[in-house]
């Protein structure tokens, strides 16, 4: 239980800068303060993280990035939990043909590492936009989620009590949304919290190659982009960048591990 709070808290941190980057940021996060003055200038009492190489605030665009990175984040994962929930409620409890055709899908999508089609799809698509980004992510990140689903759903629906609902005659949506989901949910949001982190990391990267998130929108990948030319004489632009994401998956990491002893009593 302690991991979980201590999961929340770091979560709740991270979702809470997010949410206030507007008032907690000094400065406009595209805002070119002194190209002249301020160009890779050190950490200050003015500059808390100091300056890029184009004399924007890096504490400023840190914030900002929080706001991007964790939106897409989020909003990927909600899609491919989405979509993979759906299938593999299809696919469990359906069974026979349809369950063999959908998980053929699945294997062909798993056989596909989703980072190779992310980068073949986001370098051919000219003027990216974050919902694009979104849903490349989202609809390339399903695949486990539906195995994960269906598993639970094949174990769960020769139970008892499917098999007496299913004797009084309740139709079968009623019997996934009332008997067999919930009993999905909690590995769901489990690999919900997990993916979140492991998004965040692929984002980063695709925006750090320069085919993520766009210029001069602040993203955690861009920003060490921006410092990788100045990292000996800036270190702490790309550092500061860099911290920011290994601090965000640690704690998804932990929040998804708490959610797991907390929600399966089979866990040790």
């Amino acid at each position: 239980m302690t991991r979980l709070r201590i999961g929340l808290v770091l979560v709740g941190t991270l979702v809470a800068i997010a949410m206030l980057a507007p008032l907690l940021a000094p400065y406009p996060p595209a805002a070119q303060l002194d190209l002249e003055q301020l160009r890779s200038a050190a950490p200050s009492w003015a500059h808390p993280l100091g300056t890029d190489v184009y004399s924007r605030d890096l504490f400023s665009r840190l914030l900002y990035g929080a706001r991007v990175s964790l939106t897409i984040a989020l909003l990927a994962v909600t899609l491919s939990v989405g979509v993979g929930t759906l299938v593999g409620l299809v696919a469990g409890y359906a069974g026979g043909a349809v369950d063999t055709l959908l998980m053929r899908i699945v294997d062909a999508g798993l056989a596909v590492p989703k980072i190779f089609v992310a980068l073949v799809v986001l370098a051919l698509w000219e003027n990216v936009t974050i919902g694009a980004i979104v849903a490349i992510l989202g609809l390339t990140g399903w695949f486990g989620v539906s195995r994960i689903v269906r598993a639970e759903v094949m174990s769960t629906k020769s139970r008892e009590y499917i098999q007496a609902a299913r004797v009084l005659g309740a139709p079968p949506w009623r019997i996934i949304v009332r008997h067999i989901l919930p009993n999905v949910a909690a590995p769901v949001i489990v690999t919900a919290a997990l993916g979140v982190g492991q998004v965040v990391l692929v984002e980063a990267g695709l925006s750090y190659l320069g085919i993520g998130v766009p210029q001069p929108t602040p993203s955690w990948g861009n920003i060490i982009a921006d410092g990788q030319s100045v990292l000996l004489a800036a270190p702490w632009i790309a550092t500061s960048a860099g911290v920011a994401i290994i601090f965000t998956v640690l704690a998804f990491s932990i929040l998804g591990d708490g959610l797991r002893e907390h929600l399966d009593p089979r866990h040790p």
